[in-house]
């Protein structure tokens, strides 16, 4: 069974050789050694109830438990924005016009913004490209949803997933080069690692004071803005399919999308319910045609989230022996159950 889990320490070799399949721009997952190890005992603090509003996250692996392969990750940030300020640009739109001429304008601004500020964050999503098929990257980006459902007290109202912007095929973000190459006067990769290690001061030093024209900005760089990666759009459904929407808020860095809504109005957390389990061995039988069903443990400290064949029926959960042992359950313990449409469920 593949799952998702929470973060251990001896992740830590298994995730700097993951961070090397990462391209540009993925600014919370890099292949650093001592940023990782720390990540990981910053989602420990976290779940044990010792951090700091401002640092509380939360960090998860996706390992195929055949193999012990780690193929994936995932976070979720508590309140963004508590420490060091969260700069996005907000697309507005001003209107020029003339009676005398006869003339109207319609522009779009971009204003440095901190109306995110207090927000959870779903975001450090990454999968292998050797794992991605038959919807496991479905399973991975909405564990951070089935966790939020269990632990909502732990969150707040709000929660917002920025998302990679467009590279060219060279690897160059065109916004970067007509935006922020001007103001920072370093490259794309430097300032993107020193934000992600916390180091955000030269943002408010350096950054625009005024908002930026976008019409003045070259073509390629206009349409970046709320343009996703290529690599990230099949994440972006799956947000929207969550609940999430693009609300005119944009990355200060690449104008990737930064997508929001309640928490109260995700899909999972409305849908999602608590059975309790029942392990039956006749669903090692269950075909790849079944009804398949997001299912997970109520665990704080070794929560644990896959798929399995099968739904809530007679207000319980069937699993094979095989998958409550993957997912650390036994008869009668309590689990959490998504229900998913068939066709986005195989997984081979």
């Amino acid at each position: 069974m593949i799952v998702v889990r929470a973060v251990k320490s001896g992740d830590v070799d298994s995730l700097v050789a993951l961070a090397q399949e990462t391209g540009p721009g993925l600014t919370t997952f890099k292949p650093d050694r001592d940023a990782l190890a720390a990540r990981i005992e910053r989602s420990k603090r976290t779940m044990e109830g010792r951090a700091a509003p401002h640092e509380a996250g939360y960090f998860f692996v996706m390992e195929d438990t055949a193999s012990g392969d780690v193929a994936g990750v995932c976070g979720i940030e508590t309140q963004v924005g508590l420490e060091q300020p969260f700069y996005n640009y907000r697309v507005s739109t001003v209107v020029h016009a003339s009676q005398e001429l006869g003339v109207w304008t319609r522009m779009s601004l971009l204003n440095i913004s901190h109306d995110l500020t207090g927000y959870a964050e779903v975001c450090s999503l990454f999968l292998s490209p050797r794992y991605r098929a038959h919807g496991v990257g479905g399973l991975l980006s909405r564990s951070r949803f089935m966790f939020i459902a269990q632990f909502r007290e732990r969150f707040p109202e709000r929660l917002c997933a920025e998302l990679r912007g467009h590279f060219d095929a060279d690897g160059t973000s065109p916004f970067w080069h007509a935006v922020g190459s001007h103001f920072y006067q370093i490259d794309f990769n430097a300032a993107d690692y020193l934000s992600a290690h916390g180091r955000k001061s030269f943002l408010a030093e350096l950054m625009p004071r005024y908002p930026v024209y976008a019409d003045l900005l070259p073509q390629e760089a206009q349409d970046c803005i709320g343009l996703t990666h290529r690599d990230t759009a099949p994440a972006r459904k799956m947000l929207e399919a969550e609940g999430l929407r693009y609300q005119n808020h944009v990355d200060i860095f690449d104008a990737g999308p930064v997508l929001e809504c309640h928490i109260n109005d995700l899909r999972t957390v409305r849908e999602s319910v608590l059975v309790p389990v029942i392990v039956d061995a006749s669903m090692l039988d269950a075909g790849l045609d079944a009804p398949r069903s997001l299912v997970s443990n109520t665990s704080l400290n070794d929560f644990r989230v896959g798929v399995a064949p099968g739904v809530p029926e007679d207000g319980a959960m069937r699993v094979s022996p095989k998958d409550a042992e993957a997912l650390d359950v036994r008869e009668g313990d309590a689990v959490r159950v998504l229900p998913l449409p068939l066709a986005k469920t195989k997984q081979g």
